[in-house]
């Protein structure tokens, strides 16, 4: 129960810390883009199955491969919305994999 709060809580409600720290003039708007990051899970749908608690999403589906990944670290180096996707789909990644790699499967 405790890693799906850590989970959840990782993935909604941190990103206004992250977004008020990084982003303060217009966290609003940096909180929502970072939540729209979360659609870089619909990779799953093209999985069987497609939620499956001992698989690591880190490496396993396309938009979570280390390939994807170093994408998303270049793009912290350009200015605006893509720094803040970017920021996003990057702690997305540190989040999917804390939930495997710390707290087991």
């Amino acid at each position: 129960m405790i890693k799906q709060i850590t989970h959840y809580f990782l993935h909604l409600v941190f990103p206004v810390f992250i977004a008020l720290f990084f982003f303060h003039k217009n966290w609003k708007k940096a909180y929502f883009i970072m939540l729209a990051t979360m659609l870089v899970d619909l990779d799953h749908l093209f999985a069987n199955p497609i939620f499956d608690p001992s698989r690591n999403s880190i490496g396993f589906h396309f938009l979570h491969s280390y390939y994807a990944i170093a994408v998303y670290f270049l793009m912290l180096f350009f200015k605006g919305n893509i720094r803040i996707v970017a920021v996003g789909l990057l702690f997305h990644m540190l989040t999917d994999f804390q939930d495997f790699n710390l707290w087991g499967h």
